[in-house]
């Protein structure tokens, strides 16, 4: 039977500002799954996955509810561990290293802030134990800012919309600037500028860093908007599908 490892909040890790943005320290790293299998105890579906993706590029995952689009996500990351098969990064397999060893970044479908604490100590969270005190406002301003939370860094997180909560957890995510970014739904609470505004700064960012870049979503329009390449989970394997950015 595989066992489900705990999520560790990757959320709260350092990270780097992104605004402005320069090129990436890492190099172009394409991800690949071999023939990846998979399955929740022994009546559960049994997936198969097979893809790869580019460096900066959006690869975007569709899929109805309880498709198995998570189930990738977490297999991924590190949180389950396949039957068999082959995940690498740039060649290098990402089987052995615990999830907060890979090198990679993560927005759960639900990701959370700590609603007793403000705004900007949420984003601050991340950054590095050792970031000077005289750049870590500086820091968290400017990821609000970039996330069109400028001004909200002493409001108190349970005061905060559910979208603008969202786009707290988003900045954590990004700043990190790992060379492979998963994003499980992560514009499910914006409305429709916010989820615009979004798109382009992950594309922007995508594409700035060299990032591999899967994107998990319902919305037509987000695939639409962003990916270069797109699979869709049928009958628990990946497909490739039509639904992608020109």
């Amino acid at each position: 039977m595989m066992r489900r490892l705990s999520r560790p909040l990757f959320s709260y890790l350092p990270f780097l500002p992104f605004s402005p943005c320069p090129a990436s320290s890492h190099g172009l790293q394409m991800l690949v799954l071999d023939d990846v299998r998979f399955s929740h105890g022994a009546n559960g579906t049994p997936y198969r996955f097979s893809m790869s993706a580019a460096p900066g590029e959006v690869t975007a995952i569709s899929g109805p509810s309880g498709s198995g689009k998570s189930t990738l996500l977490d297999l991924i990351a590190g949180f389950l561990r396949p039957s068999s098969g082959a995940i690498k990064l740039d060649g290098v397999d990402l089987l052995p290293p615990r999830p907060e060893r890979r090198p990679l970044s993560i927005l759960f479908q639900s990701d959370a802030v700590f609603d007793h604490l403000s705004a900007g100590a949420n984003v601050a969270l991340g950054l590095p134990r050792n970031t000077p005190r005289a750049e870590r406002g500086g820091a968290v301003s400017r990821a609000l800012a970039d996330m069109g939370l400028a001004g909200l860094e002493r409001q108190r997180a349970s005061t905060l919309s559910g979208g603008q909560k969202q786009r707290v957890a988003l900045a954590r995510t990004l700043l990190r600037d790992k060379p492979l970014l998963l994003l499980d739904e992560p514009f499910s609470a914006l409305d429709d500028e916010n989820r615009a505004r979004m798109r382009a700064l992950i594309a922007r960012l995508t594409a700035e860093r060299g990032w591999t870049t899967i994107l998990v979503s319902h919305h037509e329009d987000d695939i639409a908007a962003l990916a270069r390449q797109t699979y869709a989970i049928r009958d628990g394997e990946l497909v490739p599908s039509t639904m992608a950015a020109p």
